[in-house]
């Protein structure tokens, strides 16, 4: 198909192969509909190729480092690890490699899609026009992603820096690596890299990880101090600047403005929706600062097109992409009245230790229901588990309002895996007493969600009331 008139005419066309665009065209093939899937760039999009995958798999490496420059705590003599940068890298790109058949064009081709590996743009309000090919197709669906933005801070421009896009190439240890943000892109990789053997100095505007709840942030802010990653917060980046050995930024904070040194320099300050070459408005397609405008339904000011995952500007999570892959083949197929809800929506910050987070934290709750909340909650290290294992450093609240649980919120180890229950639970808003009435394993880190529930109910289980009504119980004989 390489003639200039070649038009295609399917049900549905589906602009960006990541994670949303993926699940959408994967169900739709599979399901029988005519399906064009068009992708610009590598099969997998931003997850799979500069952020879940490779991270997790960065982080893993350092996780072994760590373990092992520490495993004297067990009594066991591993020595200090030595980092071989291009090995690492060799990990990263071999795990990219072995999850990379699921989502290829071979793959997508086999379930019956048309796959185009070209740029998109809208020429009508039903039609695209993608290289030499033209489709016209009754259903869109805009799954471009976004991509990191670099701050306006004179002279970033003139200096080598790297993005999540360009980091897990590098196969050279950086000697000193600045890192310019302090949400979860730049917290997870400035560990991984202090790990590894670098020195790192994080630069952020407001506080460390500051959308996550400040008890639980500050629990990361001690292990970096620990492990000693120096973190300038409440800081502006007035400029930057290469020396001999490197990069320069002068940073300014409530001390007055000083320069910060290192060899590298690592920009994770945001990021900004892919639809700058979609050619929106021939669509009809409104736009806001942070994405595409949908309605409840993902639907944009054009009806026959609909936008998910990070294009809209929402909760930017490889999770939430799929989510809304669902919502579109409910409405888009099947004609189900489908409607997102994201209260009950889960993230993960995969530092050491994890902060997860489900609905509502406590200051959100805080604010919405005032007293009427009641904020449970237990520090990690009264867990049996979690002592054996010497990772006693953490915390978990459950957030309950009129006896439901509305949210959770935990740092420690894994806490990525131990939020999965309390997921369910805020989903259905479902009673806390049925955490209570689950048997679960023992010894098991896991144990801790039915002990923070269990606590819900002690001032009541054991106060005067009840032992006043077993008092009188046992006087009967």
């Amino acid at each position: 198909m390489t003639s200039s008139d070649t038009t295609l005419h399917p049900y549905l066309c589906i602009i960006g192969a990541g994670s949303g665009g993926l699940s959408v065209a994967a169900a739709a093939a599979q399901l029988g509909v005519d399906t064009v899937l068009i992708e610009r760039g590598r099969m997998g999009g931003d997850c799979l190729n500069y952020g879940c995958v490779p991270s997790k798999s960065l982080i893993a490496a350092a996780h072994a480092a760590h373990a092992a420059r520490h495993a004297d705590r067990f009594g066991i003599a591993a020595g200090a690890p030595n980092a071989d940068f291009a090995r690492v890298r060799d990990h990263v790109q071999g795990v990219i490699a072995d999850i990379a058949p699921h989502d290829s064009q071979e793959r997508f081709e086999g379930l019956g899609a048309t796959v185009l590996r070209e740029t998109a743009a809208f020429t009508g309000r039903d039609q695209v026009q993608a290289g030499p090919i033209r489709i016209r197709a009754k259903r869109f669906v805009i799954a471009t992603g976004s991509s990191p933005i670099a701050p306006p801070v004179p002279g970033l421009d003139q200096v080598p820096y790297f993005t999540n896009e360009t980091i897990f190439d590098n196969d050279v240890r950086p000697e000193h690596l600045l890192v310019l943000g302090g949400g979860p892109i730049g917290c997870e990789l400035a560990q991984a890299h202090r790990r590894l053997g670098c020195e790192v100095t994080v630069v952020q505007r407001g506080r460390l990880l500051h959308r996550d709840d400040p008890d639980l942030a500050q629990v990361v802010a001690r292990r970096f101090q620990e492990e000693g990653i120096a973190v300038i917060e409440g800081a502006a980046v007035t400029s930057a600047a290469g020396t001999d050995g490197g990069i320069r930024l002068a940073v300014q904070d409530a001390e007055g403005t000083r320069d910060v040194t290192g060899t590298h320099l690592l920009v994770a300050a945001g990021r900004r929706a892919n639809v700058e070459d979609l050619n929106l408005d021939a669509a009809g397609i409104r736009c806001n600062r942070k994405g595409i405008e949908v309605d409840d339904g993902l639907r944009t000011s054009n009806r026959r097109v609909y936008a998910i995952g990070d294009v809209i500007g929402r909760l930017q999570f490889t999770h939430i992409a799929g989510y809304h892959a669902g919502i579109v083949v409910r409405r888009a197929l099947f004609r189900l009245p489908a409607r997102v809800n994201e209260a009950a929506a889960p993230w993960v910050t995969y530092t050491d230790p994890e902060i997860a987070q489900v609905g509502l934290n406590e200051p959100t709750a805080r604010e919405r229901f005032g007293d009427r909340v009641r904020v449970v909650e237990m520090p990690v290290g009264g867990n049996d588990r979690f002592r054996a294992e010497r990772e006693t450093e953490g915390l978990i609240k459950v957030i309950v309002h009129r006896g439901r649980v509305v949210g959770a919120s935990m740092v420690g180890v894994h806490a990525g895996e131990l939020i999965q229950p309390w997921c369910l639970m805020a989903t259905h808003r479902m009673k806390i007493g049925q955490m209570t009435s689950a048997i679960l394993p023992y010894p098991t880190r896991g144990e801790i969600n039915k002990q923070v529930a269990g606590s819900y109910f002690t001032p009541a289980l054991f106060g005067p009331r009840t032992r006043k009504i077993v008092g009188l119980l046992t006087r009967l004989g």
